[in-house]
């Protein structure tokens, strides 16, 4: 009798990476193998995430957020619905797009110009660490929403599942170094924050004032180091 052996999702996607890069000639791999893991790297634009309750209060009753479109890491989205963000001395960001599914309580990541410009000293934390950051009023179409607290500046961070943990010899809540090369512009951003989990692709997440600074648009490479400067894998 035949017996079936689960193979593991992220190992068959690493597989899978390593054969289309071959084809393609993708980069060779940072510590000498064939090829490495593809990571991506993502501007995370100012963005709000959304309780199921605040979704109908701001967009009325029996509402749910309407996908627009997915996002990178399977299972989230860019959703149809937009919230008004007002701060101090009703100073306002017009349209933030609210991103999907919802979660156990809201809150609204900005680069460091959005809260210069809404009026709040928005501290740098990791998303969903929201305990003691300034509050905003969310308006929506059907009505409003105060936050006591909810406004941050979402800390530069890479998700990522454990084979690429294993690759890049790091875990959860480690930090690590990103190198972007642009042209003649190369900047290193430190301090970047490991998140690892499940199911999760490698991906890189820069607000939009760090992804101006290095001209992500334009980059030629980029690479992860560990925190004491020395190339990973």
């Amino acid at each position: 009798m035949l017996q079936t052996q689960a193979i593991d999702r992220v190992a068959i996607e690493r597989v899978v990476r390593q054969i289309v890069l071959r084809q393609l000639g993708g980069e060779p791999a940072t510590n000498g193998a064939p090829h490495g893991p593809n990571l991506v790297c993502s501007v995370s634009a100012r963005h709000c995430h959304l309780t199921d309750e605040h979704v109908e209060k701001l967009f009325g009753p029996g509402r749910t957020l309407t996908p627009m479109k997915d996002l990178y890491q399977d299972g989230y989205f860019a959703a149809e619905e937009t919230v008004m963000v007002v701060g101090p001395r009703k100073r306002m960001l017009p349209s933030v797009r609210v991103l999907g599914p919802t979660r156990p309580e809201s809150q609204v990541e900005l680069a460091f110009t959005d809260a210069i410009s809404l009026g709040v000293p928005a501290p740098v934390r990791a998303s969903g660490n929201v305990k003691g950051a300034p509050g905003c009023v969310l308006i929506g179409p059907h009505g409003a929403v105060e936050l006591q607290q909810g406004v941050i500046r979402a800390e530069r961070h890479v998700h990522m599942g454990p084979a690429d943990a294993e690759y890049y010899g790091v875990k959860d809540k480690d930090r690590m170094k990103l190198r972007v090369q642009s042209g003649s512009c190369t900047v290193v951003f430190e301090d970047l924050l490991v998140r690892v989990g499940e199911g999760i692709k490698l991906e890189v997440h820069l607000d939009t004032d760090e992804g101006n600074a290095c001209d992500l648009d334009h980059a030629e490479k980029v690479e992860l180091l560990p925190q004491n400067g020395c190339r990973c894998g």
